[in-house]
């Protein structure tokens, strides 16, 4: 079955290029677009596609707070945000609203291609620009995540999040920690709920808030 996708963007010809390059695959299908934020959440409740498409600056309520209905309202939606290279903060409280993934505007179409696939996995996925300028988000210390959540993970699943922080995958967690991959999994199920976030994105995000992962740091 063929991954559904929704796209909102408020350039048309934006818009056109992408469901082009999507629609061009066998195993992906535009199954509705939206030119601003209300009219995002509306496509996404309405036709519940697997993964959607998301710019963040729109008109109405734009994109971050449309973000946050879809996720809120329908989790088995995977917003993917699509943006510019330097909104920072957009970014930030776009992560915090629920998306699984951010692309730079200027990525290849190969790379929108694979994205879409990744987040629809249920993975969550942060272009490399991305992810270190979310990174030297947090330089200047902790930010304002609730500590006392991290303090119910036990020694092993705080040294899991730490390797979840660092990029690993589970495999390679398991490698680090001498556990299997199986075993690294129920880890992350479990400190994903034990933090009340959403995904490893997230979960990366409370271990440099609270101090856990300093940048430079492993």
């Amino acid at each position: 079955m063929a991954i559904r996708v929704t796209i909102a963007d408020d350039q048309a010809v934006v818009r056109a290029g992408i469901a082009a390059i999507i629609d061009a695959e066998p195993d992906l299908c535009v199954v509705g677009q939206a030119s601003d934020g209300d009219a995002a959440v509306e496509v996404a409740l309405s036709l519940r596609p697997d993964v959607a498409l998301m710019d963040i600056r729109m008109p109405g309520i734009g994109g971050l707070a449309a973000t946050a209905r879809i996720t809120e309202q329908n989790p088995a939606t995977r917003v993917l945000v699509l943006t510019t290279f330097d909104l920072d903060e957009y970014l930030f409280a776009a992560l915090r609203a629920g998306a699984a993934g951010f692309l730079l505007k200027d990525a290849e179409p190969d790379r929108v291609i694979d994205a879409v696939r990744v987040v629809a996995s249920g993975a969550a996925l942060l272009d490399p620009a991305v992810t270190q300028r979310l990174i030297d988000r947090f330089a200047s210390g902790p930010g304002p995540f609730d500590t006392t959540r991290l303090r119910r993970l036990t020694p092993r699943e705080t040294e899991v999040l730490r390797q979840i922080a660092r990029g690993l995958s589970n495999t390679e967690i398991g490698e680090v920690l001498g556990i299997s991959a199986p075993t690294v999994k129920d880890h992350v199920s479990v400190i994903l709920g034990k933090l009340g976030v959403r995904d490893r994105v997230q979960a990366t995000i409370a271990a440099y808030e609270t101090g856990l992962i300093r940048p430079g740091t492993s």
